[in-house]
């Protein structure tokens, strides 16, 4: 027996969770306690009350058999039924209520009723208007007689003292523990939020708190985040170094070779020149994503920016459906370098770029497509690998790259909680890439 269809019921959040594994048994055990006792004190005790109280009606009705009339019936009896205090009239036929009179939420009502007609079958009607009278229609031989008593004698009264203390003292217990658990789970959302924001780019003040098991889990998290800084910082100073120290020897090439005749000199100085482009690809690769905090920044604005600049260079670039606005938090630059990366392909495998923004709730998406030859679904997950090219399947004539665009978009696409997402045009029939980003 499994229980998967329950999981869509219940909450998703840690606070949510805590508080119903607190309430949950609280409130299980206090309807238990509260149906048992209830139960036993209404339906129990009333009922032993009622059937004192039939005996006594008994012995008043054994007690006026054979009388002639109801006069000297009730004379009879009327020392009797006094001290017991009972009132006993004669009515008419037509002064019989013609069913039970009795409150929706009298609960000890039913079981009075039941019992009384049970014990005495000269019982007709009970009529119970309120918590202080009771009046009971019985047929006898004289006619139809109507005994009043009061209610205490025949049901417990409502236990509202105990229900009450039990309602309050149950929510002030709950109240104080959620308050005691809340304190217990800050440091793990806390911990939670600083991870998620760590893995948006942005470093968070943090420290240690709470039980053991979470500051154990908190200092682990914070000698991560210091080995993975630390791995980053080493990265971009090893590959700034080297494309630092390769300037120096490309400068002195570009001198060397502008003293050389023109038909000797171009095809060198294209190589140089590109060389230098795959040093600036490196240097971009090692700084990431990782520059600048993310700052409040209207999507649409900066879209529209990154096609009048390509449009501006000469780039066929446009711009496509745009739903919705407001500013979101994102890191400028480098969303900025991702959408030119990818409108740099487009028009390097295709030959125009047509750029979107999508909103919806929880996310922005900034999508390219281009009309070039696109690119196969089982290459899709290769092609944010640094270093790999996939000149194979698309064009090869429109020059080489070193294999880091993609890649440098995905890390932008990741550290703003997102990924990158290739698809088919539907459009332009080319490739379409979305960079989907957390709103």
């Amino acid at each position: 027996m499994t229980f998967t269809w329950l999981k869509r019921y219940m909450p998703r959040s840690l606070y949510g969770r805590a508080a119903l594994i607190l309430v949950l048994p609280v409130v299980t055990l206090q309807l238990v306690v509260s149906v048992v006792f209830i139960q036993r004190h209404f339906e129990g005790v009333t009922k032993q009350m009622s059937s004192g109280v039939s005996l006594e009606l008994r012995y008043l009705l054994d007690e006026m058999q054979g009388l002639p009339t109801q006069a000297s019936a009730l004379d009879t009896v009327r020392g009797l039924a006094r001290s017991l205090q009972y009132d006993l009239s004669f009515v008419s036929e037509q002064s019989v209520p013609e069913t039970t009179l009795r409150r929706w939420y009298d609960f000890s009502g039913i079981v009075v009723e039941r019992t009384l007609k049970a014990r005495l079958d000269e019982v007709q009607v009970v009529e119970m208007p309120d918590d202080w009278r009771i009046f009971a229609y019985v047929d006898t031989r004289l006619g139809v007689l109507r005994i009043g008593f009061d209610r205490p004698r025949v049901s417990a009264s409502n236990p509202h003292q105990l229900l009450v203390n039990m309602l309050f003292f149950g929510v002030l217990m709950t109240l104080i523990a959620y308050i005691y658990l809340r304190n217990q789970l800050r440091p793990i959302t806390r911990l939670g939020r600083v991870a998620e924001a760590f893995g948006r780019g942005q470093t968070l003040p943090y420290h240690a708190s709470g039980a053991v098991e979470v500051r154990a889990a908190g200092n682990a998290f914070l000698s991560m985040r210091a080995r993975i800084e630390r791995q980053i910082e080493q990265r971009t100073m090893m590959l700034s170094g080297v494309s630092h120290d390769l300037r120096t020897p490309l400068t002195r090439l570009k001198l060397g070779l502008s003293m050389l005749e023109d038909s000797e000199r171009e095809p060198l100085e294209r190589d140089v020149e590109d060389m230098q482009r795959l040093l600036d690809e490196f240097l971009n690769f090692a700084r990431g994503s990782y520059e600048g905090e993310q700052e409040p920044c209207d999507p649409l604005a900066l879209a529209r920016a990154v096609v009048d600049d390509a449009q501006r260079m000469g780039t066929a670039a446009s711009m496509a459906q745009c739903d919705g606005g407001g500013a979101v938090m994102l890191n400028e630059l480098s969303i900025r370098r991702a959408l030119e990366n990818l409108i740099g392909n487009a028009v390097r495998y295709g030959t125009r770029a047509q750029i979107s923004v999508l909103r919806t709730e929880k996310t922005v998406v900034f999508r390219v497509e281009d009309d070039g030859p696109g690119l196969p679904e089982d290459l899709y997950g290769a092609a944010v690998k640094p270093f790999v090219r996939l000149d194979p399947a698309r064009n090869q004539d429109k020059g080489s790259g070193v294999g880091l665009g993609l890649a440098i978009t995905n890390d932008i696409a990741r550290a703003h909680g997102g990924t990158l997402r290739f698809g088919k045009s539907t459009s332009l029939g080319g490739l379409r890439a979305d960079v989907v980003i957390g709103a």
